[in-house]
């Protein structure tokens, strides 16, 4: 394994080692209830944070920060199943959720105040028995069991109620031609020896990526899997507006 995968799946599990701790700056309860009582929490600004992020390092944030990530991650050493169907379904949950929050404020007659700290204890997420239980229903029924029934990275592809911010992000920043992170592909070079495909965390095609020189995909994490892990050097990392354009040589 390369030092940068290194570093990357060491910060996701010190992220995951953390999660009880910031778990209600993430969540999506919250920020409902925050909104009902015109109140921007920790989970509002962070939300917003990863929309803006996404315009230029496209969905980084679920690669190489998210505390779902380190766990799921940490289960592929048990269940290494791709999942290859679904992305939608996240949708599905996150549309009537956004609607909800944006009814709720305005119901409320709008924001009037900032509490980043919103409903925890001393700035820590699992405080008390209730958001206890709260944690681990979560961690448990919603990324750990889909990752053992379903496929890897399953929370991700089906239930993440971040994903689409990021992935709406990077539409944006496609239709605008903003500079940012992304994956280049030269498949001059390319052996088809399936390495990308086979290690891909996401589950994407990503050898048939390469070989349609399109590297841009909704659910790429622009982890560097598939960066470290090719020999030939047919997939690179790349500051530029073009989206997934032919290496040049």
């Amino acid at each position: 394994m390369k030092t940068r995968q290194r570093i990357r799946k060491g910060l996701i599990l010190f992220s995951f080692f953390l999660f009880p701790a910031i778990f209600y700056y993430l969540s999506p309860v919250l920020i409902i209830q925050a909104s009902s009582k015109g109140i921007i929490n920790g989970s509002f600004v962070l939300f917003i944070l990863m929309f803006i992020s996404s315009l230029f390092l496209g969905r980084g944030y679920c690669g190489w920060v998210c505390p779902g990530a380190g766990c799921q991650e940490a289960i592929f050493l048990a269940r290494d199943k791709k999942v290859t169907r679904g992305d939608y379904i996240k949708w599905l949950i996150w549309a009537p959720w956004l609607v909800s929050i944006i009814l709720l404020a305005i119901r409320s007659g709008g924001y009037n105040k900032i509490d980043f700290f919103y409903m925890t204890t001393y700035g820590l997420s699992v405080g008390d028995i209730q958001s206890l239980i709260s944690y681990f229903f979560v961690l448990l029924l919603l990324i750990v069991l889909p990752a053992f029934v379903v496929g890897k990275r399953s929370f991700c592809h089906h239930l993440c109620w971040m994903a689409p911010f990021m992935i709406v992000g990077r539409k944006f920043r496609n239709y605008f031609q903003l500079t940012s992170l992304q994956l280049k592909s030269n498949p001059e070079v390319c052996k088809q020896c399936h390495t990308c495909t086979e290690h891909c965390p996401m589950s994407l095609p990503v050898e048939n990526m390469v070989n349609h020189e399109n590297m841009e995909n909704t659910e790429c994490i622009l982890c560097g899997t598939c960066v470290d892990g090719c020999k030939q050097g047919a997939i690179k990392y790349e500051w530029g507006k073009g989206i997934g354009l032919k290496l040049g040589l």
